[in-house]
């Protein structure tokens, strides 16, 4: 049973505190593929727009993802002149391939990517992280579809937009409102659980990360964003959206199945730190109460359609104890997985069994209401039956929570060893991350085969990194001077 505390959840969202000298806080990843002639004057418009507004330390992170133009030249230069930029190279195609290398391999706390056309309005970029610094989000997505966004684009690619999130919200459920639009951000401690799930490594990463983190109950946060479609996009559109579909499909049945493991990026509900000082108060309670009323409650309304179509062909008593029956053995199944994060087949068949001892309780009750009622009207009215068995069931729902919570699914938190955890050597933790008590803290990066584990200053190859594979051919990434040393800088 997954409770609070259980290994694998994040850790309570902190603010970031100012950085210390040589880390920086926030590193833009610019993934880009045969972009020799816009690429120098994004990374410069970039850079000044952050040396100008941002007040932390920066590093930007050109990601080239198999270019064969001159993209790896400009890429070097661009590093060579400008202390805040790095050149990362892959020797494979895909944007979420190159987003994954990069993310995995950077040591600071926020990370975030754009597209190299800028086609985002960078005055959203401080809007963008700034939730994800002060710790109230986990991911931060632009938005080209929020009402207050101001977006010029042609109607062919505002149809096929829309469309494809109609597409995810009726499909996977997704409550997001723009999926690829090219501006985003992530905490670095959310990444690294995160990342393992994603499969694709193409222009899909983004939709199945964010459906996956939304899925695990993260917080997203959306920021309108001004932009201007690029004319001269390098993005097929027919071939995207048949990968995207494919996508939609692999990640859909994957939920369907629960072979995701959401269970390792989840969020306590009242992760606040101030949280853990009340006493007296059940860990979890408020959480299990809301899902417990909202699975009673279609429960509820499930029993009652039951009973009045069972009550066309049957008497009261028989139809009354066929739709518990059914009703009982669903509710049980979705509080195991939704109420109290119950996952797998094990222990399935005890726990309906003893949903049935809960069972034989609410049938008493709401079968001795109907004597009652029987024996006092004679006749009763159908309304009438409904009333009663609503109240009786009203009864029978306070008893089964508590029925639950203390024999059905029992806390387990205080036999649970929770295994602690000593850095490596030369592996610093994600700046303003201590563990909280009672979590396991974010795993570290990848081990070399010498023992120690990969730090940015580390020699790696790029392309294999995304595959979660390392080889020889190797590239350095160094971490950068903070910017508040910059003489150019105005603040």
């Amino acid at each position: 049973m997954r409770t609070d505390s259980s290994p694998g959840t994040l850790p309570a969202r902190e603010h970031l505190p100012a950085t210390a000298a040589g880390t920086p806080v926030l590193d833009v990843v610019i993934p880009v593929y045969n972009e020799e002639k816009d690429l120098q004057p994004c990374v410069r418009r970039l850079h000044e727009h952050l040396t100008r507004t941002f007040p932390y330390a920066f590093r930007i992170t050109i990601a080239d993802n198999a270019s064969t133009d001159t993209t790896p030249q400009v890429s070097r230069r661009l590093e060579a002149e400008i202390a805040e930029v790095r050149a990362f190279r892959l020797e494979q195609k895909g944007r979420g391939r190159a987003l994954r290398a990069v993310w995995s391999a950077s040591d600071a706390p926020i990370l975030a990517y754009m597209d190299v056309d800028l086609s985002t309005d960078l005055n959203a970029l401080l809007p963008l992280v700034a939730p994800l610094i002060s710790g109230h989000s986990d991911l931060a997505i632009g938005s080209r579809l929020a009402r207050s966004s101001r977006v010029v684009r042609g109607p062919k690619r505002e149809f096929i937009s829309r469309s494809y999130n109609l597409i995810l919200r009726g499909s996977l459920q997704a409550r997001f409102s723009d999926a690829q639009c090219g501006f985003k951000a992530i905490r670095r401690d959310v990444a690294q659980g995160l990342l393992p799930m994603v499969e694709d490594t193409g222009w899909f990463f983004d939709t199945e990360m964010l459906v996956i983190a939304e899925r695990a109950g993260l917080r997203i946060h959306e920021v309108p964003v001004d932009w201007v479609d690029d004319p001269d996009s390098t993005v097929h559109l027919v071939r995207t959206a048949t990968e995207d579909l494919k996508g939609v499909w692999r990640v859909g049945k994957a939920l369907a199945s629960g072979s995701l493991p959401l269970d390792r990026i989840t969020r306590p509900f009242g992760d606040d730190p101030r949280d853990r000082e009340i006493k007296d108060v059940p860990k979890g309670l408020a959480r299990q109460l809301v899902g417990f009323c909202v699975v009673g409650g279609l429960s509820t309304l499930f029993y009652l359609l039951l009973y009045s179509g069972f009550r066309t062909f049957c008497g009261s008593q028989v139809a009354n104890a066929l739709a518990l029956l059914v009703s009982t053995v669903a509710n049980t199944a979705a509080n195991r997985r939704l109420t109290f994060g119950v996952r797998g087949s094990g222990g399935a068949v005890r726990h309906q069994a003893q949903g049935l001892v809960v069972f034989g309780i609410g049938l008493a009750l709401t079968s001795g209401s109907l004597a009652a009622l029987d024996a006092a009207g004679g006749d009763p009215a159908h309304s009438t039956e409904l009333a009663v068995l609503i109240a009786a069931n009203l009864a029978a729902t306070v008893l089964r929570f508590l029925l639950f919570r203390a024999w059905v699914f029992p806390d387990r938190r205080e036999s649970t060893v929770i295994a602690s955890h000593t850095p490596a050597p030369g592996h610093t933790p994600a700046l303003g991350h201590t563990p909280a008590l009672g979590h396991t803290p974010v795993p570290p990066l990848p081990v070399r085969a010498d023992g120690h584990h990969f730090t940015y200053d580390d020699q790696f190859r790029a392309g294999e990194a995304a595959d979660r594979t390392w080889g020889d051919a190797t590239m350095q990434l160094q971490p950068v001077r903070p910017t508040d040393t910059d003489p150019r800088d105005a603040r």
